[in-house]
């Protein structure tokens, strides 16, 4: 008789990683696991038990990482597999899409990034914050998790007092809303239109093990691709404070090169187009590509710096590091004054602030 794997997961309130282990374990695919699922609350715990050897995998989310690899490195554990998200990009709960809201309407959206997106979006409507909604009307109530707080912006939204706001799928369909959703897509529908990048580490789900365990542990429930965005979003965002981590958005994912070719075509991009030849000029539609779109934003919206590389999945490490270094440079030179070049030249000022 085979012994079963103790599964540890670590809960979000925007993704359930229990729910999801006790989902996938009931399914065909894995008749010849055997997996016991266990819900923890504290980081430090699971990972001194994991140590111990009290359970053999701890999951958890991206971001709940981040920030706490040197202690996970002092109990002699690793990263050992991830899990490509299934519901990245955040839900706007409103009965109009954010192109029909009407002209000021009021959104409420907890993360920063979100909400420069939004602006970018449409200038003229009001974004705010919770705390800055709550300040401005004098409203003092407390809410003691994100549950509770997406309860009562629907209340607000059902009362008229705002016209929408920002919440995870995992909390739209905990909570059960009746509102009209609408997802805020990483991809327009026509060129040039709205896009909403996902935020760092985006439900994603890694695993970790001890460093002695077989790889094998993992390699039934890891994913090649929830590997290649852990490996990208890690090497970028790793040594991010939390303060910069809030104005970063970042999507990471596999491509095929037919749909890259199609999207080429909608768009009439000529520089995706061409991301899908070789040296040679031919297209080689054998192999998986990596896409990687990272940007940060100015707090009104209205200025927008980032970088989009297709990347073959043979040479996405190679190409992560360099483009690390670009970004950089990138950051650096468009966060500082343009200084005169002649004497009658006027300082120009930086063309964003990456400290706001």
């Amino acid at each position: 008789m085979k012994n079963k794997t103790k599964i540890v997961t670590l809960d979000s309130p925007h993704c359930n990683i229990t729910k999801y282990f006790n989902n996938i374990l009931k399914s065909e695919e894995y008749n010849d696991f055997e997996g016991m699922v266990t819900t923890s609350s504290s980081f430090s715990s699971s990972i001194k038990d994991l140590s111990e050897g009290e359970c053999d995998v701890v999951a958890m989310t991206g971001i709940e990482l981040h920030g706490k690899e040197l202690e996970m490195l002092q109990y002699e554990c690793h990263v050992s597999g991830a899990i490509a998200p299934k519901r990245p990009n955040m839900l706007l709960i409103s009965e109009n899409k954010i192109d029909y809201q009407p002209k000021s309407a009021i959104i409420l959206c907890e993360q920063k990034i979100i909400r420069r997106q939004l602006r970018r979006a449409r200038n003229d409507l009001r974004i705010l914050s919770i705390e800055a909604y709550k300040s401005i009307n004098n409203i003092e109530i407390i809410h003691s998790n994100d549950f509770e707080t997406s309860e009562w912006m629907e209340e607000q939204r059902k009362l008229g007092k705002i016209d929408g706001f920002i919440t995870s799928k995992e909390i739209f369909e905990s909570l059960k809303f009746n509102g009209r959703r609408h997802t805020l897509l990483p991809d327009p529908k026509e060129g040039g239109g709205a896009y909403f990048l996902p935020i760092p580490y985006s439900d994603l789900i890694i695993l970790l093990t001890r460093k002695s365990s077989p790889k094998s542990l993992t390699r039934v429930m890891t994913e090649k691709e929830g590997e290649t965005i852990w490996w990208v979003q890690n090497q970028i965002l790793g040594s991010l404070t939390s303060q910069e981590l809030a104005n970063t958005s970042i999507l990471v994912r596999h491509r095929k090169v037919k749909s890259l070719m199609e999207e080429a075509e909608r768009y009439k991009d000529l520089t995706l187009e061409q991301a899908c030849h070789d040296s040679e000029g031919e297209v080689v539609d054998s192999e998986v590509h990596v896409e990687l779109k990272i940007e940060k934003i100015s707090k009104n919206g209205k200025r927008t710096i980032g970088i989009h590389r297709i990347i073959p999945y043979s040479k996405f490490e190679y190409a992560t590091i360099s483009l690390i270094r670009d970004w950089e440079v990138i950051l650096r030179e468009v966060s500082q004054d343009v200084p005169q070049d002649s004497y009658h030249d006027k300082i120009a000022t930086a063309f964003i602030d990456l400290e706001e």
